[in-house]
């Protein structure tokens, strides 16, 4: 059986090296195809990670709100539930809003292998300085918790989290309402409440620009000066959640929000938009590049079409002497897998040169330097490969079902 397989692969290897031109064009398309799609694929799942990646870490994995998914019901519908009974124009029942028992939910959370809670309080307040005013959303903030659970530290152009619990009255804002209301390092601004409270505030730290929402609308204070200003004393009304697993997520704040009725909302739901805008774009990123790689493959179709159109004597004798019609197809399948091959090696080199020109591409975005991020795994080669060595095979394939049913004697007569 080996020497009948090794007989038929150096009689593909032999129609290649006759057809050198062919050959070579044969196995550039595939090489070009491949090369491209390495470094297309890099690119595109390189940014997807790296965009996911941002997601995850911009905020908390889950944040529990004081939300709540359905309004709670009314004493009155309580009191006539199921009855014939229609009851309008009711007074709603005024609810003070914040997370009831919210240490109960913190111990739960912490409770959790790999996961830390952190409690906080945001309200919105107005910043006055020079008959100058801005609204703001306040966060009070643990820093020595907050910096575990966020990426807030890492978002600071100047000062530290740490400068909340050091400073009285510290506020740490984004860099350009600073530049909006001419605030600097060490300024003092006045803060006040919708229920009246007023304080002075001092500058401790700024948000580097372009951080979302941070650097937009948000400022953070120690937690019990936001309880103080906002006029809610032992109140908090979030708990931001970082888990060890955050692709678990989505289950982890299912089992929150049932245990303690309480909005738990993960990162997943938080950006679904966005992660359906990724797969489209996934579908549209691999029908291109599949799309390449099966134009490349017609190099190898024509070069076995055109040697079984060239050879058709050669293969009337071989089935006289006895070869059979899967033989006679092995043989150009084995063409074909050995161009798609060499195209692939040779397209692996061309991908790696790719991506590395594409590493070293160097932009200046808000000031700061980054480069393009390139998803350069092993998976990628793979898929990269077996796609080619597919479309090779079904290229040399079709025109190899043509020389398997060709009639010997027919060929020999009109020879003769």
């Amino acid at each position: 059986m080996s020497g009948r397989l090794n007989l038929l692969a150096g009689l593909a290897f032999k129609h290649i090296a006759l057809r050198k031109r062919q050959t070579l064009v044969a196995i550039s398309g595939v090489a070009v195809g491949v090369g491209f799609f390495l470094a297309v694929s890099a690119l595109m799942i390189g940014s997807q990670t790296d965009f996911i990646k941002t997601l995850i870490d911009a905020a908390p994995h889950i944040i529990i709100s004081d939300e709540l998914r359905s309004p709670t019901p009314q004493p009155a519908t309580l009191a006539y539930r199921g009855g014939a009974v229609a009851i309008r124009h009711q007074k709603a029942r005024t609810e003070v809003r914040g997370l009831k028992d919210w240490q109960e939910i913190l111990r739960a959370v912490d409770d959790m292998p790999g996961a830390i809670g952190s409690p906080s309080l945001t309200g919105g307040i107005t910043l006055r300085l020079g008959g100058r005013e801005e609204a703001i959303g306040l966060v009070g903030v643990e820093p020595g918790i907050e910096a575990k659970v966020s990426t807030i530290e890492d978002n600071l152009r100047v000062g530290r989290l740490r400068d909340l619990e050091t400073v009285q009255g510290g506020l740490i804002i984004g860099e350009d309402l600073a530049q909006r209301m001419g605030l600097q390092m060490g300024d003092v601004v006045g803060a006040t409440s919708a229920v009246g409270g007023t304080r002075t505030l001092r500058i401790v730290g700024l948000f580097k620009r372009g951080a979302g929402q941070l650097s937009a609308s948000s400022g953070y204070v120690l937690l019990r000066e936001a309880q103080s200003v906002l006029g809610r004393p032992f109140i908090i009304n979030r708990i931001g959640v970082r888990l060890a697993d955050p692709y678990a997520a989505d289950d982890v704040a299912a089992r929150l929000e049932r245990r303690f009725g309480y909005k738990a909302e993960s990162w997943q739901e938080r950006s679904a938009d966005f992660l359906s805008l990724l797969v489209t774009r996934n579908v549209i990123m691999y029908s291109v590049v599949s799309a390449i790689l099966l134009v490349a493959s017609f190099g190898i179709y024509t070069a076995v079409s055109t040697s079984v159109a060239d050879k058709v004597r050669d293969i009337a004798i071989l089935r006289s002497v006895g070869f059979s019609e899967g033989d006679l197809q092995l043989t150009f399948v084995i063409e074909g897998l050995a161009l798609a091959a060499v195209g692939i090696m040779l397209g692996w080199l061309l991908g790696y040169g790719l991506m590395t020109i594409l590493g070293s591409l160097d932009f200046s975005i808000n000031g700061e330097h980054q480069s393009l991020p390139l998803d350069r795994s092993a998976r990628q080669y793979a898929i990269a490969a077996a796609a080619s060595l597919a479309s090779g095979v079904l290229a040399a394939w079709l025109p190899a079902r043509k020389a398997a049913r060709v009639d010997p004697v027919d060929i020999l007569r009109s020879a003769a």
